[in-house]
């Protein structure tokens, strides 16, 4: 039986480029671990297969091993908050 997935929600250091783009370059975990994002090797619409929500998935590369990173859009436009990190957690 496969387990049910969780959306942790993760602080995120982003870097823009002169066009817009951001760039996650480290994530915070749950415990406090901080990981470096090794390479960003993709982004793309995506909603989360296993834990659900919609937005962007960046398939990153953290010590090795590739995993999704999930930008949520924030619904409330002009507010200061542009959306939240997330990652899926299997339960």
């Amino acid at each position: 039986m496969k387990g049910r997935s969780a959306k942790v929600y993760v602080d995120v250091t982003v870097e823009f480029d002169a066009d817009g783009r951001m760039y996650p370059r480290s994530l915070v975990w749950e415990d406090g671990m901080a990981y470096a994002i090794d390479r960003v090797k993709a982004v793309r619409p995506a909603h989360a297969e296993r834990a659900g929500g919609q937005g962007d998935r960046y398939t990153i590369m953290v010590n090795g091993q590739e995993r999704y990173l999930f930008f949520e859009h924030s619904a409330n436009f002009g507010d200061s908050n542009i959306g939240r990190w997330f990652v899926e957690r299997r339960e």
